[in-house]
């Protein structure tokens, strides 16, 4: 499993959002500028269908975004889940698979049933506060390791 650029950003712009929303709406060039991403890719995450439910948008001179439930509410997993569509270790586990003949009998199912239960614990384990938790705590900020 490999997450993507897009999961990645995603979790910067949201962490950079949660970071900078005590000031207000947070304005996406702003984020943009500081996370070192275009302001047209962000653009792109945050329309993404289950990424715009998570943030509140408000136009106009002091407009911006910010999240719409508290930074503790949003695990690192909800946040893969909503810009990759699943974060499952191999295709078989995904609910609307269609099983292959073998998946009766397959040895490496329970393997993968276990990897993915081990992935999913981990990410859901950890919330936007704990990272920016982390950040305050760590002069550096940036050694979370996931």
């Amino acid at each position: 499993m490999m997450i993507s650029t897009r999961g990645r950003y995603t979790l910067r712009i949201l962490l950079d959002i949660a970071e900078y929303q005590k000031e207000g709406y947070v304005p996406l060039k702003d984020s943009a500028e500081r996370q070192e991403i275009s302001k047209k890719y962000l653009e792109q995450i945050i329309n993404l269908p289950d990424v715009s439910k998570m943030l509140d948008s408000s136009r106009g001179l002091h407009g911006g975004y910010r999240l719409s439930r508290p930074p503790e509410e949003y695990t690192v997993g909800d946040i893969l889940r909503a810009a990759e569509g699943s974060i499952r270790p191999v295709s078989c586990l995904e609910e609307d698979h269609i099983p292959c003949g073998r998946s009766a009998d397959c040895p490496f199912l329970p393997i993968w049933k276990g990897l993915d239960d081990v992935i999913c614990n981990y990410l859901d384990s950890i919330t936007l506060q704990d990272i920016l938790d982390r950040k305050s705590e760590c002069p550096g900020g940036n050694d979370y390791v996931i």
